[in-house]
């Protein structure tokens, strides 16, 4: 199928005209073209918001993790205090995690760990778009929409849509999260879904040799339409439109395909999440900026061992092989995994055998970036109950998180109101790891 509208009508998310708009079969990805997203690309390189070739997986423990069961199983505490799970000691000395994270243990020399991360907001709503975009937001948990861009569209707009050279987009996630959307950067800078329709729309479902027929007589009409049309933007898409079929004939599309992988590494890291994860790496390594994987069944209200018995031996095995396969392939400077949920757990265990919502306090796992690694940063109190130590807060995350990723932390956007604000006021890169 061959469209092209003509007559000036509304603007689509690439502030193109419908007239300017030429869609050649499927090659769209989403409501915007492929060529419209290399187009904003090329727009954020040529206005000097080339950052860094550097990436983001941001594995999210949706739910609320414990905190004590995970990474501060604090064994010192009272008996009602410390981790159900026990402890496992790691290859740092004197550090332990939680009893569930043997193979996390052995690689805690290329990992960090804060213990001292802490916000105000127990909901979920509230507390995921505290962590996810920096702010809080208190009618979240009321079914508000996300009011600030989450970190990711940010990166997007910084970036431009989608990588320059293999067109793979700067920002996907897998699985939805509250607080990871665009907000008033625009619907533009939204996530990619690898298991949306979206991606359907990169298979290339014609043979090649139709596809080369409709390059040509793409081609064809565009000559003619450039003789009729003075205005120059025929020109301007012809670059864009060669570069999105170039990207459907190339390998680009692979990274969302485990099958090109070597089957070797796809069991090393397991089924499940390891899967999602392998995947996420495959796609760093080909351009994506920023990878968001959803992992839910972390709201552990009542029976917290078998809960994490259960769930915590999968991310053990998918970190753990995330971790070795970062440092194996020599990409340990080039991306950042952060592990995180929208808050921790009560510190005393309750009537359930379980732990409640707990904002006060909770933990985060991160490795590579470029940032120092094998070290704890921070300390919890005697009943892991709020920061011994000065706290860490989401803003705090976030300007590490631009900092590996290049972006600047006194960037501002206009927001909904036509008034510029700063994406982070008071946060600053974690200074044990920069």
């Amino acid at each position: 199928m061959l469209e092209i509208r003509s007559g000036r009508q509304n603007t689509n998310c690439e502030r193109s005209s419908r007239r300017d708009f030429i869609k050649v079969g499927t090659l769209g990805l989403g409501a915007c073209n492929l060529a419209g997203l290399l187009r904003s690309r090329a727009e954020a390189a040529s206005s000097g918001r080339v950052t860094r070739d550097t990436s983001v997986i941001w594995l999210w423990l949706g739910g609320g993790p414990t905190h004590v069961e995970t990474f501060d199983p604090k064994m010192t505490a009272p008996a009602e205090y410390r981790s159900v799970t026990g402890e496992v000691k790691t290859v740092l000395p004197g550090v332990t995690l939680g009893g569930n994270f043997e193979r996390m243990a052995q690689v805690a020399d290329k990992m960090a760990f804060v213990r001292s991360f802490a916000h105000t907001n127990s909901g979920h709503g509230g507390g995921t778009h505290y962590v996810m975009t920096g702010y809080d937001h208190r009618l979240a948990d009321n079914g508000a929409p996300q009011d600030r861009p989450g970190i990711g569209s940010i990166v997007a707009r910084e970036r431009g849509t989608n990588h320059p050279q293999t067109g793979i987009p700067t920002y996907v996630r897998m699985g939805g999260i509250y607080g990871d959307g665009p907000s008033f950067l625009g619907t533009a800078y939204g996530p990619f879904d690898p298991s949306g329709e979206a991606r359907q729309n990169m298979s290339l479902v014609v043979n090649r040799d139709r596809l080369g027929n409709r390059r040509d007589l793409l081609k064809g009409i565009d000559n003619v339409r450039r003789t009729a049309d003075r205005s120059g933007l025929i020109d301007g898409l012809d670059s864009f439109e060669k570069q999105a079929f170039d990207i459907i004939l190339s390998r680009s599309q692979q990274a969302f395909d485990l099958k090109y992988e070597d089957p070797r590494v796809v069991d090393r890291y397991g089924t499940g999440l390891g899967q999602r994860l392998l995947q996420a790496r495959r796609l760093c390594e080909a351009g994506c900026g920023f990878v968001t994987v959803e992992w839910g069944g972390w709201d552990m209200h009542g029976g917290i061992k078998p809960a994490m018995d259960s769930l915590g031996p999968q991310v053990d095995r998918s970190v753990a092989a995330l971790v070795e396969d970062l440092d194996l392939r020599g990409l340990s400077d080039r991306v950042l995994l952060v592990i995180s949920g929208e808050f921790g757990r009560t510190p005393k265990i309750n009537g359930g055998a379980g732990r409640d919502h707990w904002a006060p306090l909770s933990t985060l796992a991160l490795a590579g970036g470029g940032l120092k690694m094998g070290q704890v940063i921070g300390e919890s109190a005697e009943k892991v109950d709020v920061p011994k130590s000065a706290p860490i807060g989401p803003q705090d995350l976030m300007a590490t998180v631009f900092q590996v990723l290049g972006i600047d932390g006194r960037v501002q956007y206009v927001n909904q109101a036509g008034r510029p604000v700063y994406m982070i006021e008071q946060g600053r890169p974690i200074e044990e790891l920069v």
